[in-house]
């Protein structure tokens, strides 16, 4: 079977080519799936990002909304207070106009 000494290197070189080819072929195919799971990671942490964005946004806009209304609310309350002393200075001069009499 093996004559010569050159026989026996050489199947145990195409024992290790075959061996090595096999190793790296796993390796390349464990790293392909790593690369291929963290491109799912990277998606899923990128849909959430937007997704975040957006509710900032919203959040954002209800809070200029409601600020606007707050501002609405307060000129409203100035001008009712105004109003209401006012209406209280006129009736005092009233009385006092009545007492005088």
């Amino acid at each position: 079977m093996f004559s010569t000494s050159s026989d026996i290197l050489n199947l145990v070189l195409s024992v290790c080519v075959f061996a090595l080819t096999f190793f790296l072929c796993l390796a390349i195919y464990y790293f392909v799936s790593t690369m291929h799971r963290l491109h799912q990671i990277a998606k899923r942490i990128e849909m959430g990002v937007t997704k975040a964005e957006e509710i900032i946004a919203i959040a954002k806009d209800k809070m200029r909304n409601s600020a606007t209304y707050f501002m609405i609310l307060g000129e409203i309350a100035k001008r009712a207070m105004a109003f209401v002393q006012e209406k209280r200075a006129e009736s005092q001069d009233k009385k006092s106009k009545t007492k005088k009499k």
